[in-house]
């Protein structure tokens, strides 16, 4: 019984690695490829979003991809095709977006949420130090009064 899981289980590992192939296109040469491959790493797909343009299986993915292709063949730069695709798609296209306004969140929130949360502990701390040292000078003062 467990060979035969372990079995099932292989086989829809590979089926699923076959259908998440990405469909070959026809480049020209290999600079060709490797500018494809270099550009579309830059990309975040809409579906996945933590995964690249290039490694995603989505289906919009792929479209994405020969829409990329195309225009390459069309003689876009990679900054014509960056935008072409911000203009549809926003900056989230972009795994490196650009710092401008309605960024600025994306490229220094994690350092200003680190940045409170550090003031917050170092307060926090401060506060309980001084409660501990107030109640220690009480236990102090009314030891002495006993005497």
């Amino acid at each position: 019984m467990m060979r035969m899981l372990a079995a099932v289980l292989a086989l829809l590992m590979c089926a699923s690695s076959v259908l998440a192939a990405v469909d070959p296109l026809p480049f020209k040469d290999r600079a060709e490829e490797l500018r494809f491959q270099n550009l579309t790493k830059q990309l975040r797909c809409l579906v996945c979003q933590n995964e690249s343009l290039n490694d995603s299986s989505a289906s919009l993915a792929g479209d994405l991809r020969r829409d990329v292709f195309e225009q390459m063949r069309a003689g876009m730069s990679d900054a014509q095709i960056k935008q072409w695709l911000t203009e549809r798609y926003s900056d989230f296209v972009l795994y490196d977006p650009p710092l401008r306004g309605g960024t600025w969140l994306l490229w220094f929130g994690p350092a200003l949420f680190l940045l409170i949360g550090g003031v917050a502990v170092l307060l926090t701390i401060r506060r309980r130090a001084a409660a501990q040292r107030g109640t220690a000078s009480n236990r102090v003062d009314s030891v002495e009064d006993d005497w």
